[in-house]
């Protein structure tokens, strides 16, 4: 249990796969061991009933580990909302299921929630790539393609526009302000990886809210396996493709003057400097140097590409997306 005084923090973890199995016991275990304990566990599972049965027979004696069914439609947004409709914490933290946190990662998200004008925390995440290292021609400026941290976003505990869903935690009340996460943006179990919920619920709350304070703070650690299919360039292509579709998406709903604030600078300063950077790497004959350049202006495009299709879909109305009500227990 938490230290009496301190507010207790829920943890939510959505799996939708038994190929997952090792790394979602392995997030449980991590979640576990934390130095400052958590509240409970909850681990909700995105219409696979045989996943649902084997965890819940896994975790059929604990007291701190809940296996629930997400009560929406299929996707990770929904199934997030189920987790923070059935949860009891203060504070709701979500943790990848293909993840495993530090130590310390609770510890450093509850310090933050000590000014009470803090609506959302979040860390690190560092990949952890299946051939062991990562790949030359892999840019670290596009590792949120892998669903990690990436250069360009500050270091220490510093204020954001948003933060990055697989690593965070939000108050309760940010909920109660703003609803929980749209559906129809981030990823819904199809072949096409999108994104971009966080950031919509993000900047709806801090219009909710016009005095939160939303938070990094890279102590937060956790590590993010990435598989073999993702260290490869046509996942790269397809993810930063997505990602454009997801952001014309969140642009609809908040307007694309915030919806993409923080993208006008890292399409400005972050990605000309690593492009800059790669080409002195190869005339230096550093391995990836050209790869890396060649890379940022392939993701850039594709990027620019998806959001100009997905920006003509949802003028013609081909794109529908909405805000759960958490009240209503995490359902349309």
């Amino acid at each position: 249990m938490s230290d009496p005084g301190t507010p207790g923090i829920s943890v939510v973890i959505c799996a939708y796969t038994e190929d997952r199995w090792e790394d979602v016991l392995a997030a449980v275990a991590s979640v576990r061991a934390q130095s400052r304990p958590a509240l409970e566990t909850l681990l909700v599972v995105d219409h696979n009933r045989a996943l649902l049965d084997r965890l819940g027979k896994e975790y059929k004696e604990t007291e701190d580990v809940r296996v629930l069914a997400n009560a929406g439609p299929r996707g990770l947004s929904a199934g997030r909302n189920t987790g923070i409709a059935a949860s009891r914490g203060e504070i709701i933290a979500f943790l990848d299921d293909d993840a495993v946190a530090e130590r310390d990662w609770l510890k450093h998200f509850a310090e933050g929630y000590a000014d009470p004008r803090v609506m959302a925390v979040g860390g690190r995440t560092e990949p952890v790539w299946a051939s062991g290292r990562r790949p030359d021609w892999f840019p670290e400026e596009f590792d949120w393609v892998v669903g990690c941290t990436y250069r360009g976003l500050p270091p220490g505990r510093v204020r954001v526009r948003n933060v990055l869903g697989g690593n965070a935690s939000f108050r309760r009340s940010a909920f109660d302000a703003a609803g929980g996460f749209a559906t129809g943006i981030g990823r819904d179990g199809n072949k096409r990886p999108l994104g971009g919920e966080e950031t919509e619920l993000c900047i709806r709350l801090s219009r909710a809210r016009p005095d939160a304070i939303l938070l990094i703070d890279d102590r937060a650690v956790i590590h993010h396996r990435v598989p073999e299919a993702r260290e490869h360039f046509r996942y790269f292509r397809t993810r930063t493709y997505a990602e454009g579709l997801s952001k014309a998406l969140v642009a609809r709903s908040v307007g694309a003057q915030k919806g993409l604030e923080s993208e006008r600078r890292y399409a400005t300063r972050v990605l000309p400097a690593g492009v800059v950077r790669g080409l002195r790497d190869a005339l230096l004959t550093r391995p990836g140097g050209a790869g890396r350049a060649g890379a940022i202006v392939a993701g850039v495009l594709t990027a620019a590409g998806g959001y100009l299709v997905g920006s003509v879909r949802a003028g013609r109305g081909g794109v529908t997306f909405s805000v759960v009500g958490i009240a209503e227990g995490g359902r349309d």
